[in-house]
């Protein structure tokens, strides 16, 4: 029998993190995270995140945490480059996609990106995500997303009863 819900981040500054790490606390589900294999540490790997997300490129990664075969949904937590998904989640994604019943997907912003990164993640799995959602890096730093999470986290919790994708802007009108 599987487990109900799994969390998976790639987090390359902590923001990502953090919005995971509540997550899992407040709802008890456990979680996973993606590493990269090559540092983006200074100014050359900035660069990369660029040429990543502008290029569409999957950069090799490898996968800490629980086997997301064994549950039924996955919510997803990813920054936002250049206004699309980040590359390491992108590889996530496409490696896989065919052992991922549900996903739900919160992406992490400057400002901008979100229903890009939904689309895509739409495209390579071949159907839309049950939930989404977006936070601004800075509401992250100040705290104020913790009730939009926590109403995000009830609602794919509750989805169990609900067949109909809920769309980004059902749950976030400010998901860009």
């Amino acid at each position: 029998m599987s487990s109900p819900t799994l969390i998976v981040c790639y987090s390359n500054t902590g923001t990502s993190r953090r919005v995971a790490d509540l997550l899992a606390t407040q709802f008890q589900w456990q979680r996973g995270e993606i590493c990269e294999r090559r540092s983006r540490a200074g100014v050359a790997g900035m660069l990369r995140c660029v040429g990543d997300s502008l290029l569409r490129r999957h950069p090799a990664i490898r996968y800490e945490g629980p086997d997301p075969r064994g549950f039924e949904t996955v919510v997803l937590i990813a920054p936002i480059w250049v206004s699309r998904l980040a590359g390491p989640m992108r590889s996530f994604v496409r490696d896989r996609a065919s052992s991922l019943k549900r996903v739900a997907v919160i992406a992490v912003m400057g400002g901008k990106g979100a229903t890009n990164a939904f689309a895509e993640i739409d495209q390579i799995l071949g159907r839309p995500p049950i939930l989404s959602t977006s936070f601004t890096a800075r509401n992250v730093d100040d705290g104020s997303y913790a009730s939009g999470l926590e109403a995000f986290g009830a609602a794919v919790r509750d989805h169990a009863q609900k067949q109909d994708a809920v769309r980004p802007t059902d749950l976030s009108p400010s998901a860009v």
